[in-house]
């Protein structure tokens, strides 16, 4: 009797902890947190017959100045956005090592002067000597020596000084052309470097599309082929031809460059705008492109993905394989197909398996 008793004892106990463990259970997946979320459909390009790449606008003048010197920035008299003068003065870099080289060149110069001076005189005198047998061979070529050996002195003192005078060209960085200061890297006071980008200018209105065709189809790009350009951050399309092509990838990835001379506009452009230049050539192969904003992309490493939604309205990391970019988008390679819908933003942390709210 006592054995029975224990076993409905257990049972009960066994019950109990049961139910008040799905009571649990039930109670944190009722507090589970929802994140709200926007999310967009997977778009895909026009599939055009003709070849259509990805640009970025330029201006055709356009420098990054540096220097060959180590030191202080003392001085810098222009900001971005400044409208600068060929010639006029951009970066001052500490010279006074340069300077004290320069005093002790013009040393240089003045001993070396003298004593060429001096040995000039003897070599003349030596000359008339032995031209009235009052001196002897031996002795005019001594002295002969003597002076072109001073006149060597004073030659290389004289190509010292102009070496330091082109080493002053470093420390006082200057326009080479007219145009508008669009970045600076240093401030003053900071370590300039030998080669380091200090600031970059660029004459406004005249620009370029730079370009990178598909090896499939450099073949039909020709020089002065006229093309559509279309600014794709102001919608306006600009009529531009090709300048230059490349005729080797070695350094691009497989891809060749092309650069297209736009034409006069007023159309507000900028450097640095991106662009879809359309050549008037057939694709030899037409694909279609799923392309995202690379705003809804998740970096880890080597690794890229997006979220995107379950059928229970969970976040789920889709890896991806991603290729080319255009513009603020990125073309999927694959991990994703079209009419599939990915998390754009969420106002809470993401992960795998979390609830979400479209909104």
């Amino acid at each position: 009797m006592k054995k029975y008793s224990y076993i409905i004892t257990m049972a009960i106990i066994s019950i109990v902890m049961v139910s008040c463990g799905n009571d649990t259970n039930q109670k944190v997946a009722d507090n589970s947190p929802t994140v709200k979320v926007q999310v967009n459909k997977v778009s895909e390009s026009n599939n055009s017959p003709f070849l259509s790449v990805s640009g970025k606008i330029q201006s055709v003048n356009n420098a990054d100045l540096s220097t060959r010197m180590m030191g202080f920035v003392k001085k810098i008299p222009v900001t971005v956005g400044d409208k600068v003068n060929k010639g006029q003065l951009l970066v001052s870099i500490n010279n006074a090592d340069l300077q004290a080289k320069s005093a002790q060149v013009n040393a240089s110069i003045t001993e070396a002067t003298a004593a060429f001076n001096n040995a000039q005189k003897d070599y003349n005198r030596f000359q008339n000597l032995f031209a009235d047998n009052s001196a002897s061979q031996k002795e005019l070529d001594d002295m002969t020596a003597r002076y072109e050996m001073a006149k060597a002195r004073l030659e290389a003192a004289k190509q010292m000084k102009n070496e330091v005078n082109s080493q002053y060209a470093y420390t006082n960085i200057t326009a080479p052309f007219s145009g508008v200061v669009t970045a600076k890297t240093v401030e003053e006071g900071d370590m300039a470097n030998p080669g380091q980008p200090l600031i970059s200018i660029e004459t406004p209105g005249n620009f370029e599309v730079i370009a990178m065709v598909p090896e499939t189809e450099i073949s039909q790009i020709k020089n002065g082929v006229e093309v559509d350009v279309m600014v794709k951050s102001i919608q306006k399309s600009i009529k531009g031809n090709v300048s230059e092509i490349s005729t080797s990838a070695k350094n691009t990835g497989g891809q060749y460059l092309v650069k297209i001379a736009l034409d006069k506009t007023d159309t507000p452009i900028l450097s640095g705008m991106f662009a879809s230049v359309q050549f008037p050539v057939e694709k030899k192969a037409a694909t279609e492109m799923v392309l995202i904003p690379e705003e809804a992309i998740v970096n880890n490493g080597q690794l890229s993905g997006v979220y995107t939604v379950s059928q229970n309205n969970t976040a789920i990391l889709r890896w991806l394989r991603l290729g080319r970019t255009f513009g603020n988008q990125v073309e999927v390679l694959s991990g994703l197909s079209a009419d599939e819908d990915y998390i754009v933003s969420a106002d809470g942390k993401l992960y795998n398996g979390v609830k979400i709210s479209i909104q």
